[in-house]
């Protein structure tokens, strides 16, 4: 069985939010393809409160009940058929799908039978690299479709440093056209 993890195409990570990441609405349309080619559409969501550790690091964004920690309004969020919330403590950062605080994703995942997990979203760099090598580690064979992420590249190259990471960690990266 095969699932698609959406990661955090929010609106505070897109163009214009409050922690954009350059051309993050771009992954939009290739996501939406990615979803009638795979079974299982989950998708996680940065989702903290106002006040957390975590902005001692970044900027104030995806505050839980805000219009900010919606999905991008031209995900066709229907077919996700279930959101995992992460960050959702004052002292946690929340990075990878699987830290999860009200669904356990591993175990979803291992109840509907996922063995290939196909990973899209944003951002390459941090969110989308911390999912990927966590879905490693907890036995699912792990795809990075590169031209559905986006990298936040606070120095130059990080999204190119992280794909490499990727690759050491056992992911497989592959292009949307290579996803059937």
């Amino acid at each position: 069985m095969k699932a698609l993890l959406v990661v955090d195409v929010q609106n505070d990570f897109c163009p214009g939010g409050a922690l954009a990441v350059p051309n993050g609405d771009k992954v939009v349309p290739v996501i939406n393809a990615l979803m009638d080619h795979l079974p299982l559409v989950v998708a996680s969501k940065d989702w903290h409160p106002l006040r957390s550790m975590h902005f001692t690091r970044w900027p104030v964004h995806c505050v839980h009940n805000t219009p900010g920690a919606d999905f991008h309004p031209g995900i066709e969020s229907v077919k996700i058929k279930q959101v995992f919330l992460k960050g959702t403590k004052d002292k946690d950062d929340g990075y990878s799908a699987f830290e999860a605080t009200n669904v356990d994703l591993t175990s979803y995942l291992r109840e509907r039978s996922v063995t290939e997990l196909y990973v899209a979203g944003l951002a390459t760099d941090y969110c989308v690299k911390a999912s990927a090598v966590d879905a490693v580690k907890h036995g699912f064979k792990t795809f990075v479709i590169t031209d559905a992420v986006a990298a936040v590249n606070v120095r130059p190259g990080d999204g190119e440093e992280a794909l490499e990471e990727l690759k050491k960690a056992g992911v497989s990266l592959i292009r949307s056209e290579d996803v059937r």
